[in-house]
């Protein structure tokens, strides 16, 4: 008995040494086969070192900023504490890691071929950039001066003095969402794909003031407006008294929210058609010129990062997030004349919409020198929207027929 049990115990220490002894095998296989796999001449912290200090253009094109744009905001990260450098990845590549995913709409694979790294090291530092940045919201996506006309409408003779109430404008845009199952039809909008529908507001300056994130794409407009207006915590900018947004037919004409007449053309070569109501066609024609701020700001915006436009199987909360983090980096690009020059050369600031819009508000025939004198056209406090509204567009028409 006592021998059996002994021959016994001795077939399980070998069978537990083998079993160590594969599976230590297995680890230096799988490590052996990964290096192999990147084993690329150039390491990661090469490549880094070769943007920042190769061709100015190659820095903009891997990442959507100019060089000093770029430096700029990793120090900041850095100093702040927002992030920190690891014993393998420096902030510099995590940053570039980030933006190369959303400024190309590039997969975990073409992320790991790039900077040679694991897919698992690739997805940790997205997500910690990610946060980063959309923690970042606060500070990069704020409420513009109101008490101030902005000079796009104080030296215009369309906008000024009619339009010198308005701080910004408001429309809803949809990105796109990569959701499947059950839950797919919440998030289908009008053209059948699956989006999220995203609230902002904008200045003359094309930046975001304010941006809701998080809405499926079958949500209206108007919805996440009465969301976003309804709710403390969503910290929706008001204007103060006598200041509205500019917003299209799908909002409510209330509030703080100027909107076109339903129903009534606008565009250059409806105007010149015969008959309907003149007073309302000129109305809705320098609003429309004016709101065209908003789509142009969505154009750059979704051309600077094509992930919007194609989202990756993330977890809800991070595609969520994502048009957040997009929004802080634009309005930081936009602080940089040279990245906005370069946008130009690019063709990241044209937008085909905007611009055959905008060439036709210069066509406008109905322009006149109204000057500095000119009576106030702030919302008085005992006047309703429609009421102002009308007012307007009876003092567009009386300028354009003096």
């Amino acid at each position: 008995m006592d021998a059996g049990h002994s021959n016994n115990g001795d077939s399980f220490e070998d069978l537990s040494f083998w079993w160590v002894f594969f599976g230590m095998f297995y680890q230096l296989l799988k490590k052996r086969q990964r290096a192999i796999r990147y084993n690329s001449i150039l390491t990661a912290d090469d490549r880094v070192t070769e943007f920042l200090h190769g061709h100015w253009e190659r820095i903009f094109n891997r990442t959507r900023m100019t060089r000093d744009c770029f430096v700029r905001f990793s120090s900041i990260m850095e100093q702040t504490g927002r992030l920190t450098p690891s014993r393998a990845v420096s902030v510099e590549e995590q940053l570039m890691i980030f933006l190369f995913v959303v400024g190309h709409g590039a997969s975990n694979r073409d992320a790991q071929e790039t900077w040679q790294r694991s897919g698992s090291t690739i997805s940790k530092y997205f997500g910690i950039v990610l946060e980063a940045i959309f923690n970042m919201s606060g500070e990069y996506i704020r409420p513009p001066d109101m008490n101030n006309v902005h000079h796009t409408i104080r030296y215009s003779n369309r906008f000024f003095p009619y339009f010198q109430g308005c701080v910004g404008a408001i429309d809803g845009t949809h990105v796109s969402a990569c959701v499947g199952g059950a839950r797919a039809d919440k998030f289908r909008g009008r053209k059948g794909d699956t989006t999220w529908n995203v609230m902002a507001a904008c200045d003359f300056d094309l930046k975001f003031t304010y941006m809701l994130s998080g809405w499926e794409g079958s949500a209206h407009d108007a919805r996440v407006l009465e969301h976003a207006i309804s709710e403390p915590q969503n910290g929706f900018p008001f204007p103060p008294p006598g200041k509205y947004y500019l917003v299209d037919s799908g909002y409510a004409n209330r509030g703080c929210f100027l909107a076109p007449y339903r129903g009534t053309n606008y565009h250059l070569r409806d105007r010149r058609r015969l008959g309907g109501d003149r007073k309302k066609e000129q109305f809705n024609y320098r609003h429309a010129s004016l709101r065209n701020a908003i789509e142009r700001t969505f154009g750059i915006w979704k051309r600077r990062f094509p992930i919007l436009r194609s989202m990756h199987q993330f977890p809800l909360d991070k595609q969520a997030m994502i048009p957040v983090a997009c929004t802080v980096l634009h309005n930081f690009i936009r602080m940089d004349p040279a990245s906005i020059a370069q946008d130009h050369v690019s063709g990241d600031e044209d937008d085909d919409d905007a611009s055959s819009e905008d060439d036709s508000v210069d066509a406008d025939p109905d322009g006149v020198d109204v000057g500095e004198s000119s009576s106030h056209l702030n919302i008085p406090q005992d006047m309703d929207m429609g009421a102002f509204r009308d007012y307007v567009a009876n003092c567009i028409h009386e300028g354009s027929s003096g």
